[in-house]
């Protein structure tokens, strides 16, 4: 195997900083290490096509490294995304065609730096959450060969977890992204819908697919998919971010959690999500049951009801051609001719109103959290109840597109019999950072191996880029933590940062006649270090915010101890010779508690 193999992003990144001239014949290494006849690639890169893409890197590297945050990093593609150039199969060998331009999110982690080493095995058509039905083979557990993959990304699910590359593209419409990372100890990130564009993407659902990440770490897949995602006008489907989410989840979240669990008499699969249960309170989340059911009954139509007929449409005149396809999901898509446009528009209205009862059921807490799968079986136990077996996987996946809401697959403890397991976070759409900051922090608590490599989990994880949808505050007074006006902070959903100080270079003041008390911030070179709390707001909140500040005070921009820049509460200087200059207790807090106890 190649030296490269389990390589996460830091490591790569580590690697070409010492030697980034050496990407061709690192990459040339790492593809001679990989096998045609492993079944999880049913398209390898050729020597030439690697080149192609390595050399326009380095005279990119030359000019500028910060511009390829991906320099020289392997990926794999499942085969129902375009890379220009290669065959785009589907795994329907019948249906496949040369792509003339890479998918959009290929396109922007080429962009990145990142190298396609080569395209993965799936589910046919991308219909089902299983691995096994492809013309290629079952792609195997990577635990237990005896067990399935998981789809329908199994291709991508395997290399990942064997750490064959950093990172991989699938699709997940049902839960394709987050089933075969559950099975193979490995992150599965489920972005919004419309924040990758899905140009080049063979549809299964057009209204409900997005391509997803997979990688051996949370950070890993976050960092990929902000380099793969972004506003696209040639796809429909493509959205802007709205800035209105969190950027991270509270220390000690409340999680909801169904009232009722189903695992389907898997004990195993139970006792480890009673592990990872434990876990969550130990870590400071606080789990809430709820009624689950609108969620049932809204995953059962994506499979049992007219919007089946979106494959039907998605896979058109192969229909024609059945001896082409895998009878399983031949049937599965051939029953979209049972409906009408009646009933589609009867269960359009029926997803509406159950994603307004799940949407409201959400807004109540911080995430709903969830086992990546109730249980899993074995590739035989597949062929006797394909359809009801794939059905299982789904229970907890299957209403995630339906309702718009974004999730996270984490690795989780292991079962008894050794093979993984895996939670899930799901939260409203463009949560995906905040799930991510909770990811880092689980991942890091969890002590597991990475994927299947036997690698250890780094424990220190890896600061996320900064966000251009989030405004950092410093707030300086009546807005800290406990303070009669943080409400104003909370109630937008900003979040905590740390506590620090300003640059030495300001007074504080308690200003007169304010209700609540309030000080006052006034740049002066005869000043000092003030402490400050820092909050991330949303970036379309943050108006609402200034809107309710009175004057004399005002936000402007602030210099923190450590040279970053902030913006913060400022004063109007003409209120300042009425005000009583209490600099000299470090903050306002230091202050409220010496009024309080003046004699101490």
């Amino acid at each position: 195997m190649a030296l490269t193999t389990g390589f996460t992003l830091s490591d790569w990144q580590q690697h070409y900083r010492q030697q980034p001239e050496a990407v061709l014949t690192t990459l040339e290494s790492v593809l001679d290490a990989l096998s045609t006849e492993d079944n999880a690639w049913i398209y390898l890169a050729t020597p030439a096509q690697i080149r192609a893409q390595v050399e326009p890197l380095l005279a990119a590297w030359h000019q500028d490294p910060s511009s390829l945050p991906l320099f020289g990093v392997p990926f794999a593609v499942k085969d129902n995304i375009d890379v220009a150039g290669w065959p785009t199969t589907a795994a329907c060998p019948a249906f496949s065609y040369q792509a003339a331009a890479d998918a959009t999110a290929v396109a922007n982690l080429k962009a990145a730096g990142a190298v396609v080493i080569g395209k993965t095995n799936l589910d046919q058509y991308a219909t089902g959450l299983v691995g096994t039905r492809s013309p290629f083979g079952a792609v195997k557990n990577t635990f237990n060969s005896d067990y399935v993959s998981g789809g329908s990304s199994s291709g991508s699910a395997s290399v990942t977890a064997r750490g064959l590359v950093c990172f991989a593209l699938g699709t997940d419409t049902a839960g394709s992204g987050r089933v075969p990372a559950g099975f193979n100890n490995i992150v599965g990130l489920k972005p919004t819908k419309g924040w990758l564009s899905a140009t080049g993407v063979v549809p299964a659902c057009r209204l409900n697919d997005t391509i997803s990440l997979f990688a051996l770490t949370v950070e890993d897949a976050f960092l990929a998919a902000s380099c793969a995602g972004g506003y696209d006008a040639s796809d429909a489907y493509s959205r802007r971010n709205p800035g209105l989410a969190p950027a991270a989840l509270p220390a000690a979240p409340r999680l909801a959690v169904p009232a009722t669990l189903e695992f389907y008499g898997d004990v195993q699969a139970q006792a480890a999500w009673e592990k990872a249960a434990a876990a969550l309170q130990a870590a400071g989340a606080t789990l809430h049951p709820i009624d689950f059911s609108a969620f049932h009954q809204l995953a059962e139509q994506l499979y049992y009801g007219p919007w089946v007929a979106e494959r039907t449409v998605a896979v058109g005149t192969m229909l024609d051609r059945p001896e082409e396809m895998d009878p399983v999901v031949y049937g599965i898509v051939a029953s979209g001719h049972n409906y009408s446009a009646v009933d589609a528009y009867k269960a359009e209205y029926l997803r509406a109103e159950l994603s307004r009862q799940i949407q409201q059921t959400l807004s109540q807490f911080d995430a709903l959290v969830v086992p990546t799968s109730p249980t899993i079986h074995t590739l035989e136990e597949m062929k006797l109840e394909p359809v009801r077996f794939n059905s299982q996987f789904g229970t907890y996946t299957n209403f995630t597109n339906l309702a718009d809401l974004s999730a996270l697959a984490l690795p989780g403890p292991f079962r008894e019999d050794g093979l993984p397991a895996g939670i899930t976070l799901i939260a409203p759409a463009w949560h995906d950072r905040a799930l991510v900051t909770f990811g880092q922090r689980w991942q890091a608590s969890q002590a597991l191996p990475l994927g299947a490599t036997g690698r250890p989990t780094p424990t220190a994880h890896i600061a996320l880029p900064s966000s251009s949808l989030h405004v950092r505050v410093a707030v300086v007074g009546a807005h800290l933590t406990g303070m009669p006006l943080n409400h104003q902070l909370t109630s937008r959903d900003a979040v905590l940062v740390e506590e620090t100080t300003t640059a030495a270079c300001y007074r504080l003041y308690a200003l007169a006649g304010t209700t609540p008390p309030k000080p006052g911030l006034a740049k002066d070179r005869d000043g000092a270090a003030i402490t400050v709390e820092l909050w991330d707001i949303p970036l379309a909140r943050f108006g609402e915010f200034v809107a309710e500040i009175p004057a004399p005070l005002g936000i402007g921009t602030l210099a923190l101890a450590d040279g970053r820049q902030v913006k913060g509460f400022i004063c109007e200087p003409a209120v300042l010779a009425e005000a009583t200059d209490i600099t000299e207790s470090g903050g306002w807090r230091n202050w409220l508690a010496r009024k309080e106890t003046p004699n101490v």
